[in-house]
């Protein structure tokens, strides 16, 4: 039987893959390249639902912002908010459709207020350099409880958030010692008791329960007894239900193997999923949607797509195999 929503994956070199029936077949979606761009530089590195309108997803990449308004099945570029940088995550305002974000590399944050016809540069302060080049703008979570306050995660400078939608920023305090633990990939929050601001770093997942004032690591088994660390990437909540948190996790970037880690209880325990096939690579990202919350895709970062529709319990890899995933997202019908 046809599951009844659509997946979409956002790759490296060949632009959006969907499903329509939750993962059983897939096509390559129509995307209008700009007059210079070769079909091999279309590199997705972020895809953002509309909170407004299911159909309406959004995808960074290499050469603008593209938006699709059919479930990711067409897609058109909109007026690029960025002059030769890569858009490495996007987030629309949950009460205003017409409010978008992107987060770049070289590192910036653009916000619209016109659904996307105007953008303007705002002034938050990210290291221009770091060690491993450019940081990059790996998230922007606008808080489910004050849509106010926007939450930036960097690779590598850190997180940073706004109390007034975006016009002024502070960078809060270092994760921990190590320059690793201000590399962060993954941000989240969750509204449980007690509210957590969630940040994965590669060593592990961070907490904090005072807005990011201070922070408290858990790390995870290492896949190898040479690993000096297990690798984290993805971080995503179940939508109903904060105290479930998943974690994309692997022996390192790209990795040889990868795990979904899982807690119940707001991140005081974990348990690796049992997956059917082993990951290819590091887990890299999880999508939900609000639709549904026990349907959750997770990906490997070198091709597997796993679906669950128990929330998690129990898990199914997709028959088809892609190349590099850096984007993912699923949408009902």
């Amino acid at each position: 039987m046809a599951k009844d929503f659509t997946i979409c994956l956002g790759t490296i070199g060949a632009g959006v893959w969907y499903s329509p029936d939750g993962g059983e077949k897939w096509r390559r979606s129509k995307m209008n390249l700009p007059f210079h761009a070769e079909p091999g530089e279309i590199q997705i590195r972020s895809l953002a639902v509309s909170p407004h309108d299911p159909q309406v997803i959004f995808a960074g990449s290499e050469v603008g912002l593209y938006r699709s308004e059919d479930r990711g099945a067409t897609w058109n570029l909109m007026e690029a908010p960025t002059d030769g940088q890569q858009i490495w995550s996007v987030a629309v305002h949950p009460t205003d459709p017409d409010t978008i974000f992107a987060g770049t590399k070289p590192p910036a944050v653009f916000r619209s207020k016109d659904g996307g016809r105007q953008w303007e540069k705002l002034s938050i302060d990210i290291a221009p350099q770091c060690f491993a080049g450019a940081p990059k703008v790996t998230n922007i979570v606008v808080d489910p409880q004050d849509p106010r306050t926007i939450w930036v995660g960097v690779e590598i400078d850190g997180v940073f958030c706004s109390r007034d939608g975006g016009d002024t920023w502070t960078r809060l305090p270092p994760l921990g010692d190590s320059f690793l633990n201000q590399d962060v990939h993954g941000l989240a929050i969750s509204t449980g008791q007690p509210r957590k601001i969630l940040a994965t770093t590669p060593d592990g997942i961070w907490a904090s329960t005072n807005e990011g004032e201070s922070w408290a690591l858990h790390g995870f088994p290492r896949f190898y007894e040479k690993d000096r660390i297990s690798y984290c990437r993805g971080v995503a909540l179940k939508p109903d239900n904060p105290d479930v948190i998943f974690v994309g996790n692997g022996d390192f970037i790209p990795g040889k193997t990868g795990a979904i880690q899982r807690s119940t209880d707001g991140g005081k325990t974990w348990e690796a999923a049992r997956l059917p096939v082993e990951p290819n690579s590091t887990i890299y990202w999880f999508a939900t949607h609000p639709a549904d919350p026990n349907v959750i895709v997770a990906n490997s970062l070198n091709g597997y797509v796993y679906t669950s529709s128990d929330g998690g319990d129990s898990w199914n890899k997709v028959k088809q195999e892609f190349g590099e995933i850096r984007a993912l997202a699923w949408v009902p019908n």
